[in-house]
């Protein structure tokens, strides 16, 4: 265990060569250029362990300290993130299917993005990060300039030109430069990098923090559900950093001899115009392929290519998931009835995921009986 921290963190290991690299210095992408995965020591006693331990902790993302990467954990930035509530579905589900909701939009800045930003920033400020920036449709820029802010580093985001003023104006007040860069988050990454290499670039899955901030919802699923899984999670998808750091999770708790029961499968809920993973796993790829003139006014989901793809498709074939994409028009809709039949209010990734259910009730691929968690990702005020 570390001295502050008490992490059982050890090395990273490259997701598709397993090559290792230490902990203790700046970590990107691989050699192969593939994401880093933080590797943990995991035992059936260091799961007996973490229970008992559980039981006396604040409902918070860092009550899972030793499976997180922080090494100075009493030091840490603490907004307050995680620890969100998973409410019951009475109206609005297929028949005969008992859906929950995992509501994300009770973080610190109304997304389930502060989970894997306040990791990473907590991780570039440990490591001697002179500044953080990121490409963004929106959440992650305003997490990350919030927990930049935290942290006392600079930051810089790029968003596409079209993304809502109220995330340009909620960045700019935590005190983050804000670039208006191209249509999508390839070219407002591309912008980024044109600016130079000074500041540490925490895009999605390019270094391995933000991963395990996001794992951590598949810890609270676990917990929340009894340390037995729903037969599915149903997940708004754009470049994938959920599906990846849950089905990291529950390997781990497997490994510490927590979580008991089958797993639960994924299914990933895409846009028409732009589902690249969605025709990636229908044809049975093992990566996807860029996704041409995305066309999708659901800003989380703009993502033509996700740089995690392999493990992405690779979850969704383990799991026996299923992936489904949905038109634009069914995203209002399903949020006015989320809010008139639930009295939840939703974003559009969320609305998405919700029609994404309602498809795969349709064509049998979930079934009555069957227990189903839709991840709702953010709050709509984001996006006003």
């Amino acid at each position: 265990m570390g001295a502050n921290g008490n992490t059982w963190a050890r090395r990273l290991v490259c997701s598709a060569t397993g090559v290792r690299a230490p902990l203790d210095e700046p970590a990107f992408l691989s050699p192969a250029g593939k994401p880093w995965l933080v590797e943990y020591e995991l035992d059936t006693s260091r799961g007996q362990a973490l229970a008992g331990a559980l039981r006396g902790r604040p409902w918070t993302l860092w009550r899972y300290r030793e499976l997180l990467p922080v090494v100075d954990f009493h030091n840490r930035v603490d907004l307050g993130e995680g620890g969100t509530p998973v409410l019951r579905l009475r109206r609005l589900g297929p028949d005969g299917v008992r859906v929950f909701l995992k509501n994300e939009a009770g973080n610190p800045t109304g997304s389930f993005k502060d989970r894997g930003l306040s990791v990473a920033v907590n991780r570039a400020r440990e490591l001697g990060g002179s500044g953080i920036q990121l490409p963004s449709a929106g959440n992650a820029a305003i997490a990350a300039a919030a927990y930049a802010a935290a942290a006392g580093l600079p930051c810089r985001v790029a968003l596409p030109e079209d993304t809502p003023a109220t995330v340009r104006r909620r960045c700019r007040r935590f005190g983050a430069e804000v670039i208006e860069a191209g249509g999508t988050l390839v070219e407002a990454g591309a912008a980024l990098r044109e600016r130079g290499e000074d500041f540490w670039d925490l895009s999605t899955l390019r270094e391995p923090y933000r991963a395990e901030g996001k794992k951590t919802m598949g810890f609270e699923v676990a917990e929340q559900f009894g340390w037995r899984l729903p037969d599915w999670i149903v997940y708004p998808t754009g470049g994938g950093t959920g599906i990846v750091g849950m089905a990291k999770a529950f390997a781990e708790l497997r490994g510490l001899g927590l979580l008991s029961g089958p797993p639960a499968k994924f299914a990933v809920v895409q846009m028409a115009g732009c589902a690249p993973i969605v025709r990636a796993h229908q044809a049975g790829g093992e990566t996807a392929d860029p996704w041409p003139e995305p066309d999708t006014e659901v800003w989380g989901l703009r993502v033509p290519r996700a740089i995690g793809d392999f493990l992405l498709l690779r979850a969704l074939r383990d799991s026996g998931g299923a992936a489904v994409a949905v038109d634009e028009a069914e995203v209002a809709e399903t949020a006015t009835r989320a809010a008139a039949e639930e009295g939840v209010l939703v974003g559009p990734e969320t609305a998405a995921a919700l029609a994404g259910l309602s498809h795969l009730s349709d064509s049998g691929t979930i079934r009555r009986g069957e227990s189903v968690l839709v991840f709702a990702t953010g709050h709509p005020a984001n996006y006003v």
